[in-house]
C-alpha cells in the first residue's frame, strides 16, 4: 500500500471520527442497529491495529482516541440508557 493511500485514508478516518463526534445524539446502539458497529468497535479495532504493530496502548486508551475522552466521561454526558425500541431492533439484528 502506498503512502498516498495510507494518507488517504487516516484522513478518511480523521473525518469519520470527527463526523461522530458531531453527532453524539446518534447513540451507539443505533450505528449497530443500522450498521452493525458502533464507536466502541472502532476502539477494538484500533486497539486490534495497534496491537498487530507492537504499540503498547490499553483498551481505554483506544477508546478515548475514538470517543476524544474517556469512555466513562462520554457514557455520562452524552449517552442515556437505550430505548425498549432500541433493545428490540437491536435484538432483531442478532437474529
Amino acid at each position: 500500500m502506498s503512502s498516498a493511500t495510507t494518507e488517504l485514508e487516516a484522513a478518511t478516518f480523521r473525518k469519520l471520527l470527527d463526523h461522530l463526534d458531531s453527532n453524539k445524539d446518534v447513540q451507539n446502539i443505533d450505528l449497530m442497529i443500522l450498521a452493525g458497529f458502533c464507536r466502541n468497535c472502532l476502539g477494538k479495532w484500533y486497539l486490534a491495529a495497534a496491537e498487530e504493530r507492537d504499540m503498547a496502548i490499553t483498551a481505554d486508551q483506544a477508546r478515548e482516541a475514538i470517543y476524544g475522552m474517556p469512555y466513562s466521561e462520554w457514557k455520562a454526558e452524552h449517552q442515556p440508557p437505550a430505548t425498549a425500541a432500541q433493545l428490540e431492533a437491536f435484538a432483531q439484528r442478532q437474529k
